[in-house]
């Protein structure tokens, strides 16, 4: 009677345990897939942002957050309104949707992780952050200082979204007998190796901001005036490129290391080499063509966006629970 009632108990405490894995992993899901979502608005919101300074279209609306007084300015719309319009619906729709996630953490906190909650409240300070920043822009016409501010909280926006994402995942790998294992030493420098270009690629971008407020580039390119900040952005491409391909030659050390990254790894050097021929590009065209200036922002942001992802994706040698085939890597 009393193994049977110990039977029914592990069965019971096994269907729970099961029922409860598997509420966890539909909230991870749904999260994960509106964060998703998120890190695309946010790459679209710094894109628009750009060709919103490109285009001179950053006092295009002169209050805010409506526009003309409107939440649609029909009867003043033109390209540069339409820019900053969209701009700032866009940063709406980002703030919702990261909104949206921090009340779903709070709601699903039983299932989840105790840092998720906690870290979509970081997040939406930053939100409210850059939404003030937004509105320091216009109110200040467009500083220097606020702009490249307003850049940079919404790459760190960007990057802790990713994070959060990287670290919602729950992937099931072979157990040792089928590959090899990464071993720490292996995991701790190649963290170190990825720390290094996202930390540097940052500071490029928010060099970029600055060069691109004061108008240097165009005051050193037509009159050889405040030409310390092009230079400057010049020259620290250069050990910013040459870190971002670190990475590429350490992950050969390891055959798993780079199998388990080589999409990644791949995108990198697509875009470093992007980056490199739109910098360049922008130069011989004597910064004259919005696209190529657009773009050069545009993959700024996916480089930064997919070192992110790079740095905080989990490799198969912590946290590992065994069963009988496979291991579990648990957050």
């Amino acid at each position: 009677m009393i193994l049977k009632t110990k039977l029914l108990c592990n069965q019971s405490n096994y269907f729970f345990l099961k029922n409860t894995d598997i509420s966890e992993a539909k909230y991870r899901l749904s999260l994960i897939r509106l964060g998703n979502h998120s890190v695309l608005a946010i790459i679209a919101l710094i894109s628009i942002g750009s060709a919103t300074r490109v285009m001179e279209a950053g006092l295009a609306c002169p209050d805010w957050p409506l526009c003309y007084g409107n939440f649609f300015p029909a009867s003043h719309m033109n390209l540069q309104v339409f820019l900053e319009w969209f701009h700032r619906l866009d940063a709406f729709f980002v703030g919702t949707v990261i909104l949206a996630q921090f009340i779903l953490s709070l709601i699903w906190r039983r299932y989840l992780p105790c840092w998720v909650p906690k870290t979509y409240s970081i997040i939406l300070f930053l939100i409210v952050l850059q939404g003030s920043l937004g509105a320091l822009t216009v109110i200040n016409t467009l500083a220097s200082v606020t702009v490249t501010a307003h850049l940079l909280v919404a790459l760190l926006i960007l990057i802790t979204s990713i994070f959060v994402n990287q670290n919602l995942e729950i992937k099931e790998i072979q157990s040792e007998k089928s590959g090899e294992r990464i071993l720490f030493s292996q995991i701790f420098w190649w963290k170190t190796s990825i720390c290094f270009p996202l930390i540097l690629t940052l500071l490029q971008s928010i060099i970029g901001a600055r060069l691109a407020s004061t108008w240097s580039a165009h005051l050193c390119l037509d009159f050889h005036q405040q030409c310390i900040n092009l230079n400057i952005h010049k020259l620290f491409a250069i050990p910013t490129g040459l870190s971002i391909l670190i990475p590429i030659f350490i992950s050969f050390s390891s055959k798993q290391l780079f199998v388990n990254n080589n999409k990644l790894l791949i995108s990198i050097f697509i875009l470093l080499v992007l980056q490199i021929s739109l910098g360049f590009s922008s130069l011989v065209t004597n910064l004259s063509q919005p696209f190529i200036l657009v773009s050069h922002q545009l993959i700024a942001s996916l480089l930064i966006a997919t070192l992110s992802a790079l740095f905080f994706k989990q490799q198969n040698n912590f946290n590992f629970i065994e069963t009988k085939n496979t291991k579990l890597i648990i957050n």
